[in-house]
């Protein structure tokens, strides 16, 4: 069975030639797995950090004062970390803020009763974020 210049001109037309050339294939291969390596890194960077912090409970004392138990999570307990916490009012504006230092200690899990004043009732309290220092 041999193939005629018509049936080859209809296998052309039906199967097109490929628009990027190799090269061109090559380069965005490299730009994919430079892409997913960066992805990777700041994943594998940012998923342990030195230290993290949560808000146990919370009292509202007054208009112009909360209180609140701050849990913070050392790995690497020997080292100080002061964390930032906000306090929020009804409306979402923040109506509080102070930098909370932690000296070092000997548990990984240190919790500290945290007492912050406001210029307005609050409601809310959380940690914004914790640094070593």
């Amino acid at each position: 069975m041999t193939i005629t210049d018509s049936d080859q001109e209809r296998i052309r037309r039906r199967y097109p030639p490929q628009r990027l050339s190799p090269a061109a294939m090559v380069v965005l291969g490299f730009v994919v797995f430079a892409l997913i390596s960066y992805v990777v890194w700041v994943a594998s960077h940012r998923a342990n950090p030195p230290v993290t912090a949560r808000i146990d409970s919370f009292q509202v004392v007054s208009d112009n004062e909360m209180r609140a138990t701050l849990a913070v999570d050392r790995p690497d307990p020997t080292v100080a970390a002061s964390c930032f916490v906000i306090v929020q009012a009804v409306s979402y504006d923040r109506v509080g803020e102070r930098w909370v230092e932690i000296p070092p200690g000997t548990d990984p899990l240190t919790r500290l009763d945290v007492s912050l004043r406001t210029f307005k009732r609050g409601t809310a309290i959380s940690v914004e974020s914790c640094t070593v220092t």
